[in-house]
């Protein structure tokens, strides 16, 4: 088998070419602006926008599966149009699709939990981009690929949230976390575990990938801060409701049934970030 990793050099890109070497693979990844750190891989540059470009690279590597972690926020061309055109090249050679989305294509309104059975309806163009992506995925390869959502990825002190609840702890950045944005935060050692597991075992559908504890973003922030030694209380809160602010306030992704299909469990963040975890800080 042999796995190209769209967006090699992203956080989540980057864990999963850690774990493929550490496995005895020779990954290979894209990148964008520069190759990952990662001497182990095989780097191609990609821009997801240029169809010449996907299919040269595509050529050269011949993959047998695609694992798309790449991350091109709110920009239509690159995470709808690109994830669009990557789901029709890879149908129409073959080629098996593991796409990652996100909780952002849900608005978190009407709904306690989503499962994987729910249909997107998201309320930002980002989550508007994702679910546009995703949905060409189900339904040009509906028997063989795979759509994999997501929450906020934590874990090693580099993703985005711990670097701002960092900051803020800091007084070096201002702003507030907020106490009513409810999300479900997966590891991203245990998210690259996962999706290994899903591609390796041919498996295809719907998944989500997303811990069984749904925090705030305030919630969220002070366990970092305690497992960093920051004083919690430095963390200033505040509501998103009245803002103003696009996206769903209460996104809770019910990963149980996917869960269940798993070897792999996903941690809840209480206990992954809990200073006694093993792996808390990777």
């Amino acid at each position: 088998m042999t796995v190209l990793i769209i967006g090699g050099n992203g956080f989540l890109g980057a864990e999963l070419v850690r774990q493929a070497v550490s496995a005895g693979l020779n990954p290979v990844a894209t990148f964008h602006s520069r190759p990952g750190d990662h001497d182990g891989a095989t780097w191609h540059h990609l821009d997801l926008r240029d169809t010449l470009r996907l299919e040269e690279v595509l050529d050269t590597v011949a993959p047998t599966v695609v694992i798309n972690a790449s991350s091109g926020g709110a920009d239509w061309a690159v995470t709808a149009e690109g994830g669009i055109r990557l789901a029709q090249i890879a149908a129409g050679r073959g080629i098996r699709l593991v796409h990652v989305s996100s909780d952002a294509v849900f608005s978190g309104t009407g709904r306690e939990r989503y499962d994987e059975s729910c249909l997107p309806d998201p309320l930002t163009p980002y989550g508007a981009a994702k679910a546009a992506a995703e949905t060409a995925v189900r339904l040009l390869s509906p028997g063989t690929s795979a759509v994999a959502r997501t929450s906020l990825i934590i874990g090693n002190g580099e993703s985005e949230h711990e670097q701002l609840v960092h900051a803020l702890a800091d007084g070096t950045r201002h702003g507030a976390l907020f106490t009513d944005d409810i999300r479900c935060p997966v590891h991203v050692t245990d998210l690259a575990a996962a999706l290994w597991e899903i591609t390796q075992a041919d498996a295809a559908g719907v998944f989500h990938l997303a811990g069984p504890d749904a925090l705030s973003r305030y919630e969220l922030g002070k366990l970092i801060a305690r497992r960093d030694g920051l004083d919690p209380a430095r963390l200033p809160s505040a509501r998103r409701s009245g803002t103003g602010l696009p996206g769903g306030l209460e996104v809770r992704l019910d990963s149980r049934t996917t869960q269940q299909r798993l070897r792999t469990r996903l941690r809840g963040a209480r206990e992954f970030l809990s200073a006694n975890s093993p792996g808390a800080l990777t």
